[in-house]
């Protein structure tokens, strides 16, 4: 089996990694590329990070043709009455199918919130506020805010593997006439 992840994040990486492993118990190669999204650098809504995701994966497929599997993964941010809410989309396509899924949302505090909103990258305002560098290639925002509890690559693991029920179950999901 061979898969393809839209990133050379480590922390998406191994997400993946693990969450493949876990779910098919086998040997398989992984390989990371870097993909645009096509959304802006810090998607804002649901619908803009969903699509960064899907244009991940289908960028990735077609200009890595080969694989069984290709994953994309976008991180979001969305405005819910006043409190900024942090997320990320996982689309899984192979030829025949597709999957996806949401992490949990959590709500960011406000100063992270206020640099997000004037233009810098959640990791960006994480690392400011925080006095980290590159925090999104390690624990993330939920790793910062939870001491670590629930970091970014447990976060987006549970997702893939939620991404990918379709592939789990692929009769469960053929489409009906």
């Amino acid at each position: 089996m061979k898969v393809a992840v839209a990133s050379k994040n480590p922390v998406k990486i191994e997400a993946v990694r693990e969450a493949f492993s876990e779910c098919f118990f086998e040997n398989f190669d992984l390989e990371s590329f870097f993909v645009s999204s096509g959304v802006s650098d810090q998607p804002l809504g649901n619908r803009e990070t969903r699509k960064g995701a899907r244009n991940r994966a289908e960028t990735l497929m077609l200009q890595h043709p080969g694989f069984d599997y290709y994953v994309g993964i976008e991180g979001g941010v969305s405005m819910m009455k006043r409190q900024m809410a942090a997320f990320a989309w996982m689309v899984i396509k192979s030829k025949e199918n597709e999957g996806t899924a949401r992490t949990a949302s959590f709500f960011l505090p406000p100063r992270i919130a206020e640099l997000v909103l004037i233009g810098y990258e959640l990791g960006e305002a994480d690392d400011i506020v925080f006095g980290q560098k590159n925090s999104k290639q390690d624990n993330g925002a939920v790793g910062l805010l939870t001491n670590n509890v629930v970091i970014r690559k447990t976060l987006y693991k549970q997702a893939v593997v939620l991404a990918l029920i379709p592939f789990l179950s692929p009769d469960m999901y053929q489409k009906r006439i």
